[in-house]
C-alpha cells in the first residue's frame, strides 16, 4: 500500500475549542443491570460524532468535549459501564467488549442516528475498531489516538517490564507491591488482590494500578503528578485488569488486525505520539498498514495522553477537516 505518513503538523485550526455545556444528561438502563450516563453538547442538530474514553474504566471528561466545533458537531459522550458516572460503580458483572458495542448500539437508535463518525484514543480506539468491525454500516470515519489493539505483545510491553525499562523507578515501585514468585504475571497477581475480600487491599492496589499508567501518560509529567483518587482508581484498575485477564474478551490474539477487512472503506485518521509509552507507535503503524483508507500522523514530541499539545491540535485540525 501506499505510505501516508505525516509527521505531526499542525491541522488547519490548532487550539482547542471552549469548554461546552450539555444539552442533554441521562441515564440508560442497560441489561444485566448497569445504568449507563450519556451526555449531548454542541448542535443538537449537527454531525454526530461519538466519543469513547479510554480506561477500560476511564470514565467521559469535560475536556473531551473540546475537540469538536460546538456550530457544526453534536458530540455524544458516555461512560462505559461501571466507571464514572455509570453504575454500579466498578462491576465487572455484564461488563465485556461486546456489551459495550451493545451498548453503542442502543445509543446510536435511541437518538434516531444513521451513521456517525466515531472518536476514542487508547482502550477507546481499540472499541472504535471493534465496534466498527461489527457494525461497518454505521460508521462514517474513525479518528483514533495512542492505538491498542488488545494484543498479549501490548500488555506484555507494559506490564512485564518494556515501559518499565524506561521508567525504572514508578516500575519498581509498582511490580514489588507483590512477592517475587508473582511478578512474572502481574496482571494476574493485582487480579487476585484487585478482587480479594479486603477492601484496604483493593484500594491500594487499585491507587498502584492506576498510578503506574498515570505516570507514564505524558511525555514530561513535571512534578508531582501524583496518584489518582481512591474511587477513580478503584473503577479504572478492576475494569482494565478484568477486560486484560480476559484478553478483551475477544477471539484469539490479533483479532482486530485479523478482521481489518470489514473496515477498509471506512476512512481512518490515526494521531499517535512518537515517545508513547503506554501504546507504543509500532501497533499504530502496522494498524495503518493493514488499513487502506488511513491516514497515520506521528506527532514527534508526544507520550500517550490526550492532552498533549501536539496530539489535541492534530486532533482538532482533523475534526475541522471532516466537516468540510
Amino acid at each position: 500500500m501506499k505510505e501516508n505518513i505525516n509527521q505531526g503538523g499542525a491541522g488547519p485550526r490548532s487550539g482547542l475549542y471552549p469548554p461546552l455545556e450539555p444539552f442533554q444528561q441521562r441515564m440508560f438502563d442497560m441489561p444485566g443491570g448497569h445504568r449507563v450516563y450519556v451526555e449531548q453538547c454542541g448542535h443538537p442538530e449537527g454531525e454526530p460524532v461519538v466519543v469513547l474514553h479510554g480506561g477500560p474504566g476511564g470514565g467521559c471528561s469535560p475536556g473531551m468535549r473540546r475537540f469538536f466545533d460546538p456550530a457544526h458537531y453534536r458530540v455524544i459522550l458516555f461512560d462505559q459501564r461501571g466507571c464514572g458516572r455509570s453504575t454500579p460503580n466498578a462491576a465487572v458483572e455484564n461488563n465485556t467488549t461486546w456489551d459495550l458495542v451493545a451498548d453503542i448500539e442502543r445509543i446510536r437508535a435511541e437518538f434516531g442516528i444513521e451513521r456517525w463518525t466515531v472518536f476514542g484514543g487508547s482502550w477507546g480506539a481499540c472499541l472504535a475498531l471493534i465496534y466498527a468491525q461489527t457494525h461497518p454500516d454505521r460508521v462514517k470515519a474513525l479518528v483514533l489516538r495512542g492505538v491498542f489493539t488488545m494484543t498479549q505483545g501490548e500488555l506484555d510491553w507494559f506490564y512485564g517490564g518494556g515501559a518499565g525499562g524506561f521508567w525504572p523507578e514508578p516500575w519498581i515501585s509498582f511490580s514489588h507491591m507483590v512477592p517475587r514468585e508473582e511478578r512474572a504475571d502481574l496482571i494476574a497477581a493485582y487480579h487476585k488482590r484487585l478482587f480479594g475480600k479486603d477492601a484496604n487491599e483493593q484500594a491500594r492496589f487499585a491507587r498502584a494500578w492506576a498510578g503506574w499508567e498515570s505516570a507514564l501518560a505524558v511525555l514530561d509529567p513535571g512534578e508531582g503528578r501524583g496518584y489518582p483518587s481512591g474511587a477513580y482508581a478503584l473503577a479504572f484498575a478492576r475494569l482494565e485488569n478484568h477486560y486484560f485477564v480476559n484478553g478483551g474478551f475477544l477471539d484469539g490474539d490479533g483479532h482486530i488486525l485479523r478482521n481489518m477487512g470489514r473496515i477498509a472503506h471506512v476512512p481512518g485518521h490515526i494521531v499517535q505520539g512518537r515517545y508513547d509509552m503506554i501504546c507504543p507507535p509500532h501497533t499504530a503503524y502496522a494498524l495503518h498498514r493493514a488499513w487502506p483508507g488511513s491516514t497515520l500522523r506521528m506527532i514527534q514530541t508526544a507520550g500517550h495522553a490526550l492532552s498533549e499539545p501536539g496530539i489535541s491540535s492534530e486532533l482538532v485540525g482533523i475534526m475541522d477537516t471532516l466537516r468540510a
